[in-house]
């Protein structure tokens, strides 16, 4: 009986060890984080509505020259290409247009527009003088 007693109480205290040791190394890692790197990067986020109520959302990097595209659920890398006019960003399959407040997004394969937004003449600042 007293080996079994003996027994008993040096498995709890193993066990006891065990855990103890364990449940220290899980803080341990929780309290190293991994340095932080500090980027001051020039980004720029706009979101357009067109006719349809589709919504897209830009948002460009004016620092690496890349844009993201987020339409229907989908994001889009692109980067800035300097030979086209006004800001325009592509990738193989996308281009992304920024002409003058006209903004299209088209699919350059198919020459299919997947989206457009031209700003309201409405709302512009020039004023016409009436007389």
């Amino acid at each position: 009986m007293k080996k079994m007693v003996l027994y008993l109480t040096s498995c709890i205290f193993g066990f006891t060890i065990t855990a103890c040791k364990h449940a220290a190394k899980e803080n341990e890692t929780a309290a190293a984080k991994p340095p932080t790197k500090i980027v001051n990067d020039s980004i720029t986020r706009a979101t357009f509505v067109d006719d349809f109520g589709d919504q897209m959302e830009v948002m460009i990097n004016h620092t690496q020259n890349t844009a993201k595209v987020f339409l229907d659920g989908k994001t889009y890398d692109i980067k800035k290409v300097d030979e086209l006019p006004e800001y325009t960003a592509a990738n193989e399959e996308y281009q992304y247009s920024d002409i003058h407040g006209n903004i299209t997004f088209l699919k350059k394969d198919a020459d299919m527009v997947l989206f457009h937004y031209k700003k309201n003449k409405e709302n512009s600042q020039t004023k016409m003088a009436s007389y």
